[in-house]
């Protein structure tokens, strides 16, 4: 299992989780029935077919121990497991986050952090 996991999230959506405590989800999150993450080495391809042009979003790093064994690691794009937590997610379990811009390639700027 990995350390960390990501989140991708609109800054409203964002804001609206911190105000709250809790993410509740995104709506495509809502419609599955389950939160979508990605991993360090799934998140930039997740970012470009998901979020691709869209500014105005953060990156959420979240430690995946912390969310026990609501967190699933599924098949999905091109049989790669994906992690999938099947609750709300606690803001305890963050542990930072960063604004996620488009560079002027039109491409996401990730955080040094974030190994390609």
């Amino acid at each position: 299992m990995n350390r960390f996991i990501y989140k991708i999230a609109t800054r409203d959506e964002w804001q609206a989780a911190e105000q709250a405590g809790r993410f509740d989800g995104a709506p495509v999150d809502l419609k599955d029935g389950f939160i979508h993450f990605s991993t360090a080495g799934q998140v930039r391809e997740t970012a470009a077919r998901h979020f691709g042009g869209q500014g105005d979003l953060v990156l959420v790093e979240i430690e995946a121990q912390a969310l026990g064994e609501a967190l699933k690691y599924e098949a999905s794009r091109g049989g790669a497991l994906f992690p999938h937590l099947y609750a709300r997610l606690d803001l305890t379990a963050v542990t930072r986050s960063w604004p996620l811009p488009l560079g002027e390639d039109g491409h996401h700027v990730f955080p040094p952090e974030i190994g390609a």
